[in-house]
């Protein structure tokens, strides 16, 4: 019975699958990649729509990978990894017995690599945000709760450039957290893996002006100090009371800071992950591209993931690529 099941009956029976179990937005890419393979076949000389399931053989992963030349190597790897899936599938509901370990082997010798991307990030646009948000101390306000959120807001992204923390790790710190004598605080990090962060003086000052106008609130909410957030909610929703803020209102404490800083059409380009590239880059540069001290500073497991950042920090290449090209000009 099952040699008369059609590819593409095989195909609409293994979206259904991943419809049930996956997001929208992944299932849409599922949909896209299995289009795209059928479109392949047809190529091939194979119709999906009358062809049976059992005559389609692993060499259907060579005729995509010809197909998908014309892909970038990401979209390709994607494609041909969703094309290892389907091959799985059709073995688990015995609806053929593909040889998988072959399937594996056509997609490795036959895929691009994809090249390594280096992190970009608009680094002079960061420095003109910290600045910004040193001066948001300054500002005129309209009542207590605004001066608190510009208050916080200045703390939370000198604190995201000074110390490398990732968005979530920001928003998870109590104040309990923060040995302020030696400027240092012992968090759980990616991996569960606990790792210690170091504050600069002006983080630090930043933070102590922002938990020294918000004492009132915090004396006043019953609980022990070291328990509570380091950066609160201040909005209509949260009164009086000390709520943590969440990594989304982290993300939109950045990109509102953006948009009134460098202008609306700036928003997007710099997110609380940048600060961590500038963290990194700033690291090299005054060390001298001391890669161990940048990767330990930012907590990353493989130095390979640091040495991504060094050709951003070498200004010595730039200047004299300038001096060659320009300076003769």
């Amino acid at each position: 019975m099952e040699n008369r099941i059609t590819i593409h009956d095989a195909v609409q029976a293994y979206l259904e699958s991943i419809t049930l179990s996956r997001s929208e937005n992944t299932a849409r890419t599922y949909q896209n990649a299995l289009n795209t393979f059928t479109q392949a076949l047809l190529d091939a000389g194979l119709d999906p729509r009358k062809t049976g399931i059992a005559e389609l053989t692993e060499d259907a992963i060579t005729w995509f990978a010809s197909y998908l030349k014309n892909y970038s190597p990401t979209t390709e790897r994607l494609y041909l990894t969703t094309a290892n899936g389907f091959f799985e599938f059709l073995a688990a509901e015995r609806l053929t017995e593909p040889n998988l370990p072959r399937v594996r082997m056509l997609i490795r010798q036959r895929a691009r690599r994809v090249g390594q991307r280096l992190p970009q990030f608009p680094r002079n646009h960061i420095v003109e945000l910290i600045v910004y948000a040193n001066n948001l101390a300054t500002f005129q306000v309209r009542d207590e709760m605004e001066k608190l959120r510009n208050l916080r807001n200045r703390a939370f992204l000198v604190t995201l450039a000074d110390t490398g923390l990732r968005v979530h790790e920001a928003c998870g710190l109590r104040r309990g957290d923060i040995d302020w004598n030696e400027g240092r605080a012992v968090i759980i990090g990616k991996g569960d893996q606990q790792a210690v962060v170091r504050f600069s003086r002006r983080t630090l000052k930043a933070l102590r002006d922002y938990l020294s106008a918000r004492s009132h609130l915090d004396g006043g909410s019953g609980r022990p100090l070291a328990s509570l957030p380091l950066f609160a909610r201040h909005d209509k929703g949260a009164g009086k009371k000390i709520k943590p803020i969440t990594t989304t209102t982290g993300r939109n404490i950045v990109a509102d800071i953006v948009a009134e800083a460098l202008g609306p059409e700036a928003k997007g380009t710099v997110t609380p992950h940048s600060f961590r590239h500038y963290f990194v880059t700033t690291v090299l540069q005054g060390s001298g591209g001391n890669l161990k001290l940048a990767q330990e500073l930012a907590r990353h497991k493989n130095i390979s993931v640091t040495q991504r950042y060094a050709h951003l920090s070498d200004d010595e290449l730039d200047q004299g690529y300038w001096e060659i090209f320009e300076g003769s000009q």
